[in-house]
Formats: C-alpha cells, structure tokens, sequence
C-alpha cells in the first residue's frame, strides 16, 4: 500500500499541487468487483481545499488515472454499517449515495477517522458520522509511509502533529538550510551532531547580542539627554502660549457684547419684515373690489356679460373666504368685519341667484311647452338642447352655489328636477301614444291631427287611447290589445303569428309590411329615446356640477373598512359616491315614466304578432349595447336592460307557445299526411329569424331557442307518424325528415349541424325502410321460399343440401317461380307504384327517388335470389322468369306511364 501511495502522490497529485493524506483500497457494494482507491486530499496552496479523489487504474493496467473527485464541504453524512462488529462496507453521501467495500477493516477505519480529522479542521458544517466508533473518532490515523523527498512535495504523516504542526519551508529557508549542510560533511550521516552544532552556534550568537546592547549604554544616556532639554523647551512654550491666551479673553468678551447688540437689532427687523408680510397679506387675499362687491349685489343674471361679471365676482367671493388664515387673525377687528361682509355678500347673491334660477326654469318651461303640438304628428320627441344650452351659462354659478350654499342647490335641484319631470312625462306620453297608434296602422294628416278614420279604426284609436290611462300604465290590456288586434284584421293577418298558423298559410298571407313597419317604428322609438336621454344626463352632470366618469389619471384606490379597494378621483371629495347617485336618482325622477311605456310599447306589440319579440330583442339589445358602451353605469343603459329582461322574457313565451302548439296538433284520419304544417312552419320562422338576427348580438338566444324548436319538431313528427292511420308510419318520417334536412341545409344554420345529419340520416333509414316492406308485396311467395331458404342454412344445413329438403326440392322452387312471370311481375310493379303515389304528397315529391331506390333494391333481391339458387341447387338449369334487363325495362315504362 505504501509503494501505491508513493506512486499515486507522485504521477496524480504533486502536479496538482496536492497532498495524499489517506487511501483505502474499495469496489462498488453488489456490483461485479473492480477495484479502484479512494484518496482524502488536501492542496498545498491556501486557501485549503479538501477533497475525497476516486482513482483506477488505466485500461492497460501499468497507470493510474483520477476518474471523480468531490469536494469534502459536499459530504453530509458518513455511514460505517455496525458500530460494534468489523464490516468492511461503508457509504459517503454526497449529492448522490456511494457504496463501498474496502479490501480491510483496517483500511476503512483509518480513511473514515482521517475523515473525521479534516471535517474538524477544515470545516465548519460538521459531517454526520452514522454507525462509527467514538473511540475510532477519538483516536489519530496511524501514520503512514512519507513519500521519499526527491519528489517536489513531501507527504506529511498521518497522526494529529502532522495535520497541525506541518508548515512548509519557503525557498529562502530551504536554500540556507542546503548551505548549512554542504559546509558541514556530517549534516546528513550524523543528524544529532549536526543539530548539536547548531545549538552551539546559536548560543554564540545570543551571547554578541547581549554584548552589542551593553555596548550601546552611552548613547542611551546622550538621547536621554536630549529628551530632557526638549521637555525643558515645551514648558517655555506653554508659559508663552498662556500669555496669549489672557489676551484674547478680554478681546472675546467685547465680541460676545457686539454679537449679542447686532442679534437683537436682527430680530427687530425681523419681526418687523413679518408683520409687514402679515398685513400684506390680508390686504391682498381679504380685500373685494368695488366691481366685484357691485356685481354681487346688483349684477344682470339675465345677459351674458352679467352672468360673466357675477361668475368673476363670486369666485373673487369664494378666493376671499376660503382663505387659509393664520393662527390669531380671527381676532383681529379688521378680519371680523371682512368676514362678515363677506357672509352677507354671499348670502345675498345665494338668495338672487335661487330666485333668477327658478324663474328661468319656468320661463324655460313655458316656451318648451308651446312647441309641444307641432311634434303630435310625428313620430320624434322635442329637443331640449336651446333649453341646456341657456341653462349652461350658469353651471359655474351652480358650482359656486353647490360649495357655499349647499341647501339652496338641493332645492333648485329639486325644483329642477319637478319641473322635467311632468314636462317629460307629457312628452313622453304623446309620444307612445303616436307609436301605438302607428303600430296598430292608424295615420295621421298633415295638421298633426288625426285624420277622419272609419268606424274599425275609430275604435281601434279609442282602444289604443285607453292603453294610457292617466298614469301611462297599461289598463284592461288584455281586452283592449285583443280588440285592437281583431279590429284591424281586415288589413292585416291574425294576431296568433304560431308555427301552425303560417303551416295553413300561403307565403303571400304573412304581412311582411305589418312586420316592417313595426320593426321601423320600434326602432325610431328607441333611437329618439336614446339621445334623449343621454343629453340630459350629460347636461345634469354638466349644469349640477355631479362627477360621473373620472378618467385613469384623476383616480386613486381607497380602501373600505371591509378591506375591498375602489377607486375614485384624486381630488374627489367626501360626497363623490353621493353625487353619483345623486344623477341617476334625478333620472329616474324625470324619467319615470320610460319604463312603464316601453313596457306598454311592448305588450301591444307582443299582442299584435307574436313574432315582433323577435324584432324588438335584436333591437333592444344593440341599444343595450350600444349604451353600456357609452356609460354601463347610466341610467338609459340600466332602463333599457331591465326592458331587456322583459323582451327576452316574451321571446321565450313565443317559442315556448310554438313548442305547445306542435304538441296540440291533431291529424286527420281520412287523408294522408304530408308535409306536417310545423315543419313548414319551422321553415318560414327560421327564414324569418335569420333575416331579423342577421349580425345581431344576442344571436346566442336564438340558437337556443332552434334547438329547442327543433327537437320539439322532431319528437312531434314521430309522434304523429305513431297516430297515423291513413299513412305509412316510414312515409311520414321520411317526407319531413327529407323536408327538415332540405330546409337546413339551405338555411346552413351552423348551431343545428347537428340535427341536419340526423335529419339525413332518419329520413334516409326510413326511406330505405319503406322500400324493402313495400317490396315484399309484388314477389311475396318467392320471398317466402328464400326466407325458408336461407333459415335451413343457418339451422345448420349445408347449401348443396337444401334440394333434398321435401319443403324447398327444385320442384317447389320451379312452382314457385312458375307463379311470377314478367308479365305477373310487371302487373304487381305497376300496382306497387299506385299504392306509393297514393302514400307520397306531392309537396315534397319524392315519388321518383322511391322510386328508384325501389329499383336498386328489386335488383339487390333478385342477385341474391340468383346467389341462393346457383349455391343451393348447382346444376339444376333453374333461373328467374325474368331478368335485370326486364326488370329495368318495366321500372322505366311504368315511370313514364304515369
């Protein structure tokens, strides 16, 4: 091991500038032995690195190569097996665990205690030692053989002096040691004669020492000397310095004496600078001028320069008391007296601007009310705008009034708001009324004044009249609507617009007309409403000063006492949630009767037809949207959402009434099918809804609303083709199946996808149905045979077989064939084909694709019947009265016979 240990320190690690320490010779625990050393390793140089080197030997076998190394600090726990029994396996855990076998006890013990040696010294996270012997961990590694010193490094030994007491020599030291021995010829042969020699020699020269200090006694004594005359020099210094300093004492104390004069002379002027700023002060921001006081007291409100004058005057008011006043000016005479005419100022321009305010809303009133009649005959509601645009002029005044005299705005605010509201609500009333009347097909002349109307459509105008009442709410509507709808059933088609309704009709029966104009009238309410409304509540924010929608740059977050965050302007103040509530409760007030006509608007219309929900859910939804954009939280937007919910609700009633009526249908029992009028029906609404929902917003309800409308169409048609009597139950599935597929694929409706290839695929399974029982008929006794036939051979009965059955011999099936000649088949085709016109309607003319899937499954039997005999009765020469070519023969000719 020693000539190992020699070797490797030699050719792997003195040219790394490394110390070999220990080494234990080990393979890999459980795996086929290959044996390689692990070394603990120290560097020569410092900082000190401490590493555990895997070493192999190469694949030739005479050199030694290093394959891994991990750094010492890496290692986190050693684990020795037993504690108490010898076991050469041990493992070191790194990232990973190793497990090793060292070749001896011995070998193990020394490396894990040399381990432990360098975790103490070198490091300061301690290695865990698992399953090792204290005593084993107490006790030095045995030292080991030094590598012979001709190499460049010497291996130090293995017990504690070596790891604590080892320090290498520098090149200076070793080049004088190398002079030492070379004068002394015994240096190396003799070593304590050597050592002796050198102790001798150190004594001599400890002895010059002694002697060159004693002889150094007298200038000792000179530079004590000197020391003294220095001192001597200092003290005649201070006595000097102490002079000067009683000197400038007295000239300090007159200084202090001038300093403490010019200080006080300092704060005289001082004080005197700041009682001149403080009267410039209140000279400057607590003086009003003559203008501005006379503009407060006798100012114009009623020309633009004097509502300019007054709006100077009134912020120049404002500017006066809101000054931010010191500490003790509200003692001062002069501030009180300014004060209190400032008070009086304001209170006297509060009480003229009140009044001069309330008057122009009644002035304003008046004439608005007058140019009332000229909009009676048309369908628009009067703009307000040269009513905002006067009343504008003063929202600076009304921002003045709103942050001095807080009661004196709400009362004009409520005044205001009195005042629109029975304006508009006489507005808004006239207006509906127009709209109802137009819905129900009355007009107008060109006087604004209904036109003489005949005795139907006299009552029909009182009926719509009555729809109003004295609060605009709907009264005695279910009478009233359905009188309105039957008196103008002479111009127009049933007010009952159902699925089976349009089934019994011709295209030309549906008033298009009637739907259009409802639509374009529908529509011309909701576009007058809509500015309307948004100018007011533009020009409410503006005239009261009320913040509505405070951009990103002027918000901040604030957080409740719940712990939510919400956001709101920088300089908002206390009543910011207030003011918005404030708007839209001044809204509702003066809006209140929208809702309620909207709501009346559109129960008529719901009772004149009720597929005009379809309109009017596409309308009002894009001005739902329309609004949310502009403002989701104004009060047009909340208005038209909650008629939205009341549109949405009669949608849902019209296909929910569509669905009932499919179930309530009732089928003759004399005639045949056909085309039952619900698919026809779904037809004409799906063309009618898709040209209303065409880029709509709410397209999403009227899928919903097919899906539902289409699965109840289909569990209906099945549920007729159950009952019926007259027609074949494969007839009346396959005629509406095929009907229902056609109207859908023409339609291309994506969201029915579905129900289109279901459609195809049960009108084509009960075509294909109704073909093969309907064939059975014209070769009934063949079929039977071949049945007959076929279940021998499925009983087990080989096909050569058969023939000798008594039932199927080729006599049997010669008497059978005998019986269907061409001319026999030919009659039964013919038959066939009355019997299949008789079933089939003509509305969907399927007769020929019947027919000619009848052919391809007449000639489908009778290659098999051909199959049967061939495999069954080989050799018998038996063959059909007939051929394909008959066959075809006789397809045609009736075809084109009838």
């Amino acid at each position: 091991m020693t000539a190992i240990k020699h070797a490797l320190q030699r050719d792997i690690f003195t040219p790394n500038d490394e110390r070999l320490l220990s080494i234990v010779n080990v393979c890999k625990a459980g795996k086929k032995k290959k044996n390689c050393f692990l070394c603990a390793t120290v560097t020569t140089e410092r900082p000190v690195q401490v590493k555990v080197v895997k070493v192999k030997k190469t694949d030739k076998g005479d050199f030694y190569k290093r394959q891994m190394a991990w750094e010492l600090r890496d290692l986190t726990e050693v684990d020795a097996k037993d504690a108490n029994k010898e076991n050469p396996e041990f493992d070191l855990h790194f990232e990973k665990v190793y497990r090793w076998v060292a070749s001896s006890t011995a070998e193990k013990n020394s490396f894990i205690s040399c381990i432990w040696k360098l975790n103490q010294r070198y490091l300061r996270k301690k290695v865990e030692f698992v399953n090792v012997s204290p005593q084993l961990l107490e006790e030095l590694p045995k030292a080991e053989e030094s590598v012979p010193s001709g190499e460049s490094q010497s291996v130090a030994g293995r017990d504690e002096d070596a790891l604590d007491d080892y320090q290498e020599l520098n090149a200076r030291e070793e080049q004088d040691i190398e002079s030492m021995m070379e004068v002394c010829e015994y240096a190396i042969s003799n070593a304590e004669a050597f050592a002796e020699k050198l102790s001798r020699e150190l004594q001599v020269l400890d002895g010059a020492n002694i002697q060159s200090i004693m002889a150094s006694e007298k200038q000792v004594n000179i530079l004590m000397q000197l020391l003294d005359q220095a001192l001597a020099e200092v003290d005649n210094i201070e006595g000097k310095l102490l002079s000067y300093e009683e000197m400038l004492q007295s000239v300090k104390e007159q200084m202090d004496q001038i300093s403490q004069s010019n200080r006080l002379i300092q704060i005289s002027n001082t004080n005197n600078g700041k009682l001149l700023d403080e009267i410039q002060f209140l000279v400057n921001y607590m003086d009003l001028s003559k203008g501005h006081i006379k503009a407060l007291q006798e100012g114009d409100l009623s020309s633009p320069k004097g509502i300019e004058a007054c709006i100077n005057a009134s912020e120049a008011l404002s500017q006066c008391m809101n000054v931010a006043l010191k500490p003790g000016h509200d003692k001062l005479m002069a501030v009180k007296q300014q004060q209190h005419l400032f008070s009086e100022l304001r209170d006297t321009f509060a009480r003229r601007l009140t009044n001069h305010l309330n008057n122009v809303f009644v002035h304003q009133g008046h004439d608005q009310s007058s140019t009332l009649s000229q909009h009676t005959a048309e369908l628009t509601l009067p703009k307000h705008s040269p009513l905002h645009r006067d009343l504008l002029r003063y929202a600076k005044l009304m921002e003045w009034l709103k942050n001095t005299q807080r009661e004196k705005y709400e009362g004009l605010s409520r005044t205001y708001v009195d005042y629109m509201t029975r304006l508009y609500e006489r507005e808004i009333k006239d207006f509906f009324e127009v709209a109802k009347i137009k819905m129900a097909g009355t007009s107008k002349d060109g006087k604004g004044k209904f036109a003489t109307l005949p005795r139907k459509e006299s009552a029909l105008k009182q009926e719509v009249e009555s729809l109003h009442g004295s609060s605009g709410k709907l009264t005695g509507s279910t009478s009233s609507l359905n009188k309105l709808a039957v008196s103008s059933s002479n111009s127009r088609r049933s007010q009952s617009s159902s699925l089976l309704d349009m089934g019994n009709m011709s295209a030309s029966d549906l008033d298009v007309a009637d739907r259009t104009r409802f639509d374009k009238i529908f529509e011309q309410v909701l576009s007058e409403l809509e500015p309307l409304c948004l100018a007011e509540q533009d020009f409410i924010s503006k005239f009261f000063k009320l913040q509505q929608n405070p951009t990103l740059a002027q918000v901040e977050n604030v957080d409740d006492s719940d712990g939510t965050v919400h956001s709101r302007p920088l300089n908002e103040n206390r009543h910011s949630v207030s003011e918005k509530d404030m708007v839209r409760m001044m809204m509702n007030k003066i809006f209140q009767s929208i809702e309620t006509e909207l709501n009346s608007l559109i129960a008529l219309g719901d009772k004149i037809d009720s597929f005009n929900s379809l309109y009017m859910l596409v309308k009002m939804s894009h001005h739902v949207w329309t609004a949310e954009n502009v403002d989701p939280a104004s009060y047009l937007s909340t208005t038209l959402g909650n008629v939205l919910v009341t549109v949405k609700r009669n949608f849902d009633k019209c296909i929910s009434g569509q669905i009932r009526q499919m179930e309530e249908v009732k089928i003759s029992k004399k005639s045949k099918v056909g085309i039952l009028p619900f698919v026809t029906g779904f037809e004409e609404f799906a063309k009618l809804a898709e040209a209303i929902f065409r880029n709509a917003e709410r397209r999403g309800d009227l899928d919903k609303a097919y899906i539902k409308l289409i699965r109840a169409v289909f569990s209906n048609v099945e549920k007729v083709a159950n009952e019926s009597q007259k027609t074949p139950r494969d007839v009346v599935m396959m005629e509406n199946f095929h009907h229902i597929f056609s109207t859908l694929s023409s339609l291309k409706i994506s969201c029915l996808e579905l129900e289109r290839k279901e459609a195809k695929q049960k009108y084509t399974e009960h075509l294909q149905s109704y073909v093969i029982n309907s064939l059975g008929q014209p070769l009934e006794k063949l079929n039977h045979f071949f049945e007959g036939v076929e279940a021998r051979v499925a009983q087990g009965v080989r096909e050569e077989e058969v023939s000798y059955q008594l039932a199927f011999n080729k006599q049997e099936l010669r008497k059978v064939i005998k019986e269907y000649p061409g001319k026999e088949v030919k009659k039964g085709l013919d038959n066939l084909y009355k019997k299949v016109d008789k079933h089939l309607c003509e509305e969907e003319n399927l007769l020929q694709v019947v027919w000619h899937s009848m052919q391809d499954e007449f000639i489908r039997q009778y290659k098999h019947f051909e199959g049967l005999i061939n495999r069954c009765y080989p050799g018998s020469g038996i063959t059909m009265e007939f051929t394909i070519q008959d066959m075809l023969e006789y397809f045609s000719s009736i075809a084109q016979s009838h």
